[in-house]
């Protein structure tokens, strides 16, 4: 049995059978990672309760750390907790339901963080329910964004941050968000196909009217916390054109209940304003777009 120096983290509410497939799906890993931590959100006992079991019968969960939480905060939140309770520099996040594909994985999240120091975070490629895996590949690229279930961290980096900004559902908030604040800090996001993760899921939920409308109201929050006033106007043309990408989709359930909850969710999360210069936003946008020409090929050993 081989340890490496990583701590995965993977928040959960919910979805213990799922969770088990995961945790021993990481644990076949070699090196495996020396600390695991999962966290369970707003007040799960059941799941809390399947794992504490797990944890007394089986001695390879027997260091398992399970952070029980009493209310709500989401995955993001979830994460915030977990990484801060870390003890390795290198933190690997999952959710509940994915898992690396390939059994060295943490080997390769580890050789890759040495090759290149300016990465706060490192994306892998995630492959989800009847999609085609891809072959591997020794390439990796800088990119604007991650995907938060298939990712790694610089612990001390992100702490820096002061983390996500907890939300029961954070879609189009959570890693643009994380991403667009390390970059003006002048940090990398470094995508690699050499990282393969399988996402166990069909992405079924993102039909489902509660995430149509979040995903709205979240830009708007995306541009009253980062956002410097003077480009407020941008963000106003982002929510625009979310809604109307919603509405050719055919995904109207949620689109009023998102417009309309845009005030509520801005008061409840004006602590978190904390603004980048107009300067690393236009800047972030356009490495989103794809404008840079950065891309650095990894050297096989």
């Amino acid at each position: 049995m081989s340890f490496c120096p990583i701590t995965v983290t993977i928040p959960t509410y919910r979805r213990s059978e799922q969770l088990l497939k995961t945790l021993r799906q990481i644990q076949q890993c070699c090196p495996r990672p020396d600390e695991i931590i999962v966290h369970i959100d707003n007040n799960d006992y059941e799941t809390g309760t399947i794992l504490q079991q797990i944890r007394s019968q089986d001695r390879e969960f027997a260091d398992l750390i399970i952070i029980q939480n009493t209310v709500q905060v989401g995955p993001g939140g979830g994460r915030n907790l977990a990484i801060a309770r870390a003890k390795n520099p290198i933190v690997a996040s999952f959710d509940d339901d994915s898992y690396p594909i390939d059994s060295d994985y943490f080997a390769r999240l580890l050789q890759l963080f040495e090759t290149f120091p300016r990465a706060a975070v490192i994306g892998s490629a995630i492959f989800h329910q009847n999609e085609t895996i891809l072959p591997d590949e020794y390439t990796a690229n800088w990119a604007a964004d991650f995907v938060g279930c298939g990712c790694a961290y610089r612990r001390e980096i992100f702490l820096q941050t002061q983390g996500y900004v907890p939300l029961p559902l954070a879609y189009g908030m959570e890693e643009t968000d994380l991403s667009l604040r390390l970059h003006h800090l002048g940090w990398g996001i470094l995508q690699s196909p050499w990282l393969r993760v399988f996402h166990d899921t069909r992405l079924e939920h993102h039909n489902n009217p509660k995430i149509t409308a979040a995903s709205i109201a979240n830009q708007a929050l995306l541009t009253y916390l980062r956002y410097p006033v003077s480009l407020w106007w941008l963000g106003g043309v982002q929510c625009v054109s979310r809604v109307s990408w919603l509405a050719r989709h055919q995904r109207w359930n949620g689109i009023l209940a998102g417009v309309t909850s845009i005030p509520g969710l801005l008061q409840q999360q004006h602590h978190h304003r904390q603004t980048v210069s107009a300067r690393s936003l236009l800047s972030y946008l356009q490495l989103r777009r794809g404008g840079t020409s950065e891309n650095p090929t990894l050297e096989v050993p």
